[in-house]
């Protein structure tokens, strides 16, 4: 039996919608990164961009559980002396909450140039309300939601 590998003219792409209420963050991002690379197909091939498009909504009600939302902190350099910028989760899921699930996908994906062309197909909404009714997407139940 030969291994199957699937060629990019073969992928069949879907869109799929995620409400990410009373989830948290880490597991919210993992499952949203599996659609994205297409690890939840059958037809996943490591070198072949095989994945889906995933919309996530409700990123304000994500949850952080412990203390992640005082501890945990986003750091980036500007690139000057003295640039080094920092906030801490709390204020970031805040401001803006989308920023904050894309950090965590992004983070999950190959740092390729295979995982910046998946990246892409990530569409992360405030609240219940997207622009994506033309492209028919599917409603994907998460796991590990809180109570």
């Amino acid at each position: 039996m030969k291994t199957f590998m699937a060629k990019p003219t073969d992928v069949q792409r879907k869109w799929f919608v995620v409400d990410a209420t009373n989830i948290p963050l880490g597991r919210v991002a993992s499952q949203v990164a599996d659609i994205l690379t297409g690890k939840n197909k059958p037809t996943y091939t490591p070198h072949v961009d095989t994945g889906d498009f995933v919309i996530v909504l409700n990123s304000d009600k994500i949850v952080l559980t412990g203390k992640k939302e005082v501890e945990k902190k986003l750091r980036w350099h500007t690139g000057y002396v003295g640039g080094l910028k920092e906030i801490d989760y709390g204020t970031l899921m805040q401001k803006n909450s989308p920023k904050a699930l894309e950090k965590a996908v992004k983070g999950m994906l190959p740092k390729t140039s295979l995982g910046r062309k998946q990246f892409t197909r990530l569409h992360v909404y405030k609240d219940a309300q997207h622009t994506h009714e033309a492209q028919k997407p599917e409603f994907v139940e998460l796991k590990g939601a809180r109570n």
